[in-house]
Parts: C-alpha cells; sequence; structure tokens
C-alpha cells in the first residue's frame, strides 16, 4: 500500500489558517497536521522527527509549510528548517505566512501586466504602497523595488512608523525603501503627484484614497487594492476589476478578486510544486512571484 503524502503546517500563533488547510488538502496532500504556538528554536526538532520517521524515498510524500503572521519570522523557521535536514533525510518547505508571500507576488505579478500594455514596466516605476506596515505591503514593497521600482512606504500616522519598517527591510533584503508622511489629505496629493503605481494594502474596510485624489494625479496609471470588504481601499476600484478604467481618471484598477485569483493559483501551484518535485525545495516568496508572472502571461 503506498504511504500517504503528508504535510505538517507549523506557525507561531495559536491557530494554522483553514483556507491553508484547504489548500494542501485540495493540492493533492492526504493527510495535514496543524502544530501551533511553536517557537523558531522548536523548529529543528519538530523537522527531524519528520524526516527520520521515513524512508528517504518518501521524500515526497512528506512536507512542511509554515504559516503564521511574521513575515520575518517564517523566513528564519525556514532557514531552522533548512538547516535541521540531514541528507538524503530531507523534505521540501513552502512558507507563506497570513499568505502574504502569494498575496504580495500576484499583487505585483497583475501590476507588472497592466503595466506592460502600457508600455512600461516595474524598472523604474513609481510605487507607493499604503498600508507599507502590514505584511502583504512589507512583501510587495520588496518585491517591487527588486524587480527596479522605486519604492515609498507610506504612513498613515506619519513617516517614523514605516522608516522602521523599511530600515529593518534594507537590512533583511537589501532593498532601499522611501517612508513618507501620508497622514493628511495634503500629503497623499503631494505623494500621487510622483507616483505611477498605487498599492492599497491597508487594514480591510478603510478607505485611503478617494476617487477624486486618483482623478487629480494624472500620473498615476495602475492602482491595485487588495480590499475586498466595502469600502474599498481606493474609490472606484470594484473588487472584480482586473485592469478596468477608474470612472474620471487617467488610471486603471485591479481588485482584489483580480488579485485573490493569481494569490490562489500560485497558493496552489506551489504546494503541488512541493509535492511533485523530484527534489526537496525551499519555496518563499521570490518562488511565489516567479509562479504569478507565470500566470498572469498565460492570461495576457
Amino acid at each position: 500500500m503506498e504511504k500517504p503524502y503528508i504535510i505538517h503546517a507549523i506557525t507561531p500563533v495559536k491557530a494554522v489558517s483553514p483556507f491553508d488547510i484547504n489548500m494542501a488538502y485540495d493540492a493533492g496532500y492526504g493527510v495535514v497536521v496543524p502544530y501551533t504556538n511553536v517557537e523558531t528554536a522548536e523548529v529543528p526538532g519538530l523537522v527531524q522527527d519528520m524526516i527520520f520517521s521515513r524512508a528517504p524515498s518518501d521524500t515526497k510524500r512528506t512536507g512542511l509549510f509554515i504559516a503564521g503572521r511574521d513575515i520575518l519570522k517564517a523566513l528564519d523557521m525556514l532557514e531552522a528548517a533548512r538547516q535541521a535536514m540531514v541528507p538524503p533525510f530531507e523534505i521540501s518547505v513552502f512558507a507563506d505566512p497570513s499568505g502574504a508571500y502569494t498575496t504580495a507576488a500576484a499583487m505585483i505579478a497583475k501590476v507588472e501586466a497592466q503595466l506592460e500594455k502600457a508600455g512600461m514596466g516595474l524598472a523604474g516605476a513609481r510605487v507607493a504602497v499604503f498600508g507599507g506596515k502590514g505584511p502583504v505591503g512589507g512583501i510587495a514593497a520588496v518585491l517591487a523595488a527588486r524587480a527596479g521600482a522605486s519604492v515609498r512606504l507610506i504612513g498613515h500616522d506619519g513617516a517614523a512608523s514605516v522608516a522602521e519598517r523599511a530600515a529593518s527591510y534594507h537590512q533583511r533584503f537589501g532593498v532601499t525603501l522611501g517612508a513618507v508622511d501620508g497622514s493628511t489629505d495634503a500629503h497623499k496629493s503631494a505623494i500621487l503627484a510622483e507616483t505611477d503605481v498605487v498599492l492599497a494594502v491597508a487594514r480591510a474596510g478603510v478607505q485611503v484614497l478617494s476617487r477624486a485624489q486618483i482623478a487629480a494625479a494624472p500620473s498615476v496609471r495602475v492602482v491595485a487594492d487588495v480590499n475586498a470588504v466595502p469600502p474599498a481601499g481606493v474609490e472606484g476600484v470594484d473588487a472584480f476589476s482586473d485592469g478596468a478604467p477608474i470612472d474620471g481618471t487617467d488610471a486603471v484598477g485591479i481588485g482584489a478578486l483580480a488579485i485573490g485569483n493569481v494569490k490562489f493559483k500560485t497558493q496552489h501551484g506551489l504546494f503541488k510544486a512541493m509535492r511533485e518535485a523530484a527534489k526537496p525545495v525551499y519555496l518563499a516568496f521570490d518562488d511565489a512571484f516567479t509562479l504569478a508572472r507565470t500566470q498572469c502571461r498565460k492570461v495576457a
């Protein structure tokens, strides 16, 4: 009898998201086991229990998923898992805390596709991230900056808090991000006057920009909003919008469900890739972006 495909899902918080559990099952894992309140120091012991309890020939039938909410801690856990492997006892690992890696990857891939339709690209684009303190905004900023964009994190309560995030991302990923005060409408208008791409990644149900503010900024070409809970993060961007013009502006909108469709396919694809890999793989946001780009080009 063939052994089942097992994925062990660890998180430093009190629950593994049901979304992630469903995704793992639907990607072909017959057994999904959650582990909660896991500290990074506990990862090596758990990993070695995973690898030594099955023969090396069962590598493809065992996987590790890293969840949680902290985008940097997830990378620390992934590296701790990598260091705990003892080849040929080695399994694949996939990190996607709060779905932030796959959501950010989908968002930037969708933005890139729209820019290319306008004869532009991410390289040299001026990107403003409204909600850059959150996990999706942070990874989206890093991905855009790595692709050559000039990226600023916009702080709704001043520049200091986002400056701290920008510094931590520079230290961790080597990217340079601006930190700008977006606490008033006047500040937002000044930001938009020097922006090509708006990423709205603030918390659900909060409108960060009005249609009038976008209309007054003719340089803005693309507005992407991950908020599916009314009101929209940017007025005029429908959740289903997939490059539709925003009425009264020179910009097109990308809504939460259009981004979510690519996010879903990307997360499913990475779970599947982990299960089907001939050799163990370690998957994080760069891999998510590569796959999300592929998904967008298939549609185009």
